[in-house]
């Protein structure tokens, strides 16, 4: 790659996870109203999937008009749990009420990845998650939700994989990558086949 890869997103796992494959990136937030267009789309009957994709295609195309002749990386992620979708959680009430919910169930996690380039769509994917959940006591939950908190609410279904949150699992089925927010392989893979990426 000529130039850095823009990633149109502030979150540090992601940025740390295209550092440690090598890609060279420039940071660029995008900044959208995600609540009135979760909303709106949500009004309109979309699936999570569906959501999570327009989600991470407002954030790309936001930056990359901005960007011409720039690659750029808009991601997003949502959590699913019989059909509704879980979002970050407001306080620690909310993520008490989220951990509660999923207690003992599967629910899934869908990350989805959009690169742009010059305001138009090059790629995209959405990598799928299912997690089960351990039957957890109120106790631990709320306890949980303290000890974590300052990281947990920034974390789509109030948890952290990466962190204690990986107690709170008995099973998960799926790419890790994606359960950290970005389809990493399939990302590389396309980058490597247009010739980005040497291997």
């Amino acid at each position: 790659m000529s130039k850095p890869l823009i990633l149109a997103s502030a979150s540090e796992i992601r940025a740390q996870l295209l550092q440690s494959a090598a890609i060279k990136i420039e940071v660029q937030p995008a900044r959208i109203d995600e609540v009135t267009i979760r909303a709106s789309l949500e009004a309109e009957g979309a699936s999570p999937r569906d959501l999570a994709d327009a989600l991470a295609e407002f954030k790309a195309r936001k930056i990359s008009e901005k960007n011409p002749g720039r690659l750029v990386l808009g991601c997003d992620q949502v959590a699913e749990l019989g059909g509704e979708v879980l979002s970050k959680p407001r306080d620690s009430a909310e993520a008490v009420a989220q951990l509660t919910a999923m207690s003992g169930k599967t629910h899934r996690l869908l990350s989805a990845a959009v690169l742009y380039e010059d305001g138009k769509p090059l790629w995209r994917h959405v990598g799928v998650v299912r997690m089960r959940m351990r039957e957890l006591s109120p106790g631990y939950i709320e306890g949980y939700v303290i000890r974590n908190w300052d990281s947990i609410c920034h974390a789509v279904g109030a948890y952290k994989l990466e962190e204690e949150g990986v107690r709170l699992f008995a099973k998960v089925d799926g790419d890790y990558f994606n359960v950290l927010g970005l389809p990493l392989t399939e990302l590389l893979s396309y980058l490597i086949l247009r010739g980005d990426l040497e291997i």
